[in-house]
């Protein structure tokens, strides 16, 4: 299969869900081989991030992107969309630190991958292939990471909530799914409990009933009268998340993935490990 970027332009427009700030992003074609690569336009005309996993620098409820100083802010949901439509080169052009967050989903990005446009490229698209059975586990949180050979790309989520709305849940992704209308539209969330503590530590400054979900457990209820698009849409949004965190890789991942209580830090971490350990 040949590799694939954009056939043209397109832009989004909105505020970064954790730092607040207006933010105006372009997405343009770029050549074989190129990667995932944000420019920051705000900071200079050379002023770059490659969307790999070694430039991973923080992970508190979403993952940051840092290379010679320079941050780049929750890219995970559009980093699913572009890994998940095939896109495998682009150029992304950010005038501030964090990709917008828009609905709080990934189905705006697909949407408007979806109108720009693919184009084939000349070079063979490459494939960071599991090797053999590995796991990675995070004691702190009881979370795991499994990897195993696969001929195709497989992953197998659950989630473990003390929340009586959420509790487990799990949520799976393989070439039978559609990710545009079965993961993509999966919405970020939180506990209403959450909300003061994220705020003391300077996060969700952008946030909102526009672009979450958020569960009230106490009320047994979710704020705003919103309701879940999927009985299982935060398991669903985790492995939205994940997608995102191991399109990382800076090539697709062909294996399959079992993770139980993943998160940014937890997904993030097992990957540098599988990668260092030459297991993908």
């Amino acid at each position: 299969m040949k590799q694939q970027t954009l056939r043209s332009s397109c832009s989004f427009s909105g505020v970064g869900l954790h730092g607040g700030r207006k933010v105006t992003m372009q997405l343009l074609p770029a050549p074989d081989d190129y990667g995932i690569v944000f420019q920051r336009t705000d900071l200079g005309d050379e002023v770059f991030v490659r969307a790999v996993v070694d430039r991973v620098a923080k992970t508190r409820r979403s993952t940051g992107l840092v290379e010679n100083g320079i941050a780049v802010r929750t890219p995970e949901h559009l980093l699913a969309a572009l890994r998940c439509l095939g896109v495998d080169n682009v150029l992304i052009r950010l005038d501030a630190a964090e990709v917008p967050i828009l609905d709080g989903s990934a189905l705006p990005y697909v949407e408007g991958l979806r109108e720009a446009g693919l184009a084939e490229q000349r070079a063979e698209r490459r494939y960071r292939v599991v090797k053999r059975h590995a796991e990675y586990a995070d004691p702190r949180s009881g979370a795991r990471i499994t990897v195993d050979p696969c001929s195709e790309l497989i992953v197998d989520v659950t989630v473990d909530f003390k929340s009586p709305m959420v509790g487990v849940q799990k949520a799976v992704y393989d070439a039978t799914v559609d990710f545009a209308s079965q993961i993509a539209p999966s919405r970020t969330f939180c506990f209403y409990r959450e909300i003061a503590l994220l705020r003391l530590f300077g996060l969700i400054k952008g946030g909102s009933l526009d672009n979450a979900l958020v569960i009230d457990d106490r009320r047994r209820r979710y704020a705003g009268g919103r309701q879940p698009l999927f009985e299982n849409e935060p398991a669903r949004h985790k492995l939205l998340d994940l997608l995102g965190d191991f399109a990382l890789a800076g090539l697709p991942v062909q294996g399959r993935i079992t993770a139980y209580k993943p998160g940014h830090r937890v997904n993030t971490q097992a990957l540098k490990h599988f990668i260092a350990e030459s297991i993908l």
